[in-house]
């Protein structure tokens, strides 16, 4: 779809206050939480890579599905994958199933590192949103988020 200055239906004043109020929420939230992670030597994508494995049956995934679950590109989570592995943290591997295939696995030192890291973090989570947001606030943004992703491509 392209808009265009005829046909675009304009946020009103009130919306483009919300919508630039979540621009820089998000990214205040995003930058403390990439600093509170940085003393582990880590950074929030890696953290939710770790996450996303240390939940997953046998501390693997197929870096297909793994790519669906976190919030890099493919080409970007390859990277980041790639220096993960160099820190010893995941190690890659063939899919016996389909020989092109790769499954990312989570090592005993990444598992450990995340295990040292995740209190911080959800200390962190609780600093920056959870704590200064009133509950049904914080309710109300799950279910704008929810309907969100319900619509995203």
């Amino acid at each position: 779809m392209t808009a265009t200055t005829d046909t675009v239906r304009w946020l009103t004043a009130d919306q483009q206050v919300v919508w630039r109020s979540y621009l820089a929420g998000v990214s205040r939230i995003n930058d403390r939480l990439d600093a509170e992670l940085r003393p582990f030597g880590l950074d929030l994508g890696e953290y939710e890579i770790l996450v996303n494995l240390s939940e997953a049956d046998q501390l693997e995934m197929r870096m297909s599905e793994l790519a669906d679950r976190v919030r890099q590109s493919r080409s970007r989570l390859t990277h980041t994958v790639a220096r993960m592995e160099a820190k010893g943290l995941i190690l890659r591997k063939s899919c016996p199933d389909d020989r092109r295939g790769v499954i990312a696995v989570l090592t005993a030192n990444g598992l450990n590192l995340l295990k040292t890291a995740a209190p911080n973090h959800v200390a962190s989570v609780r600093e920056v949103l959870v704590d200064v947001v009133d509950p049904a606030d914080y309710e109300a943004l799950g279910r704008a988020m929810n309907a969100v992703l319900e619509v995203a491509d």
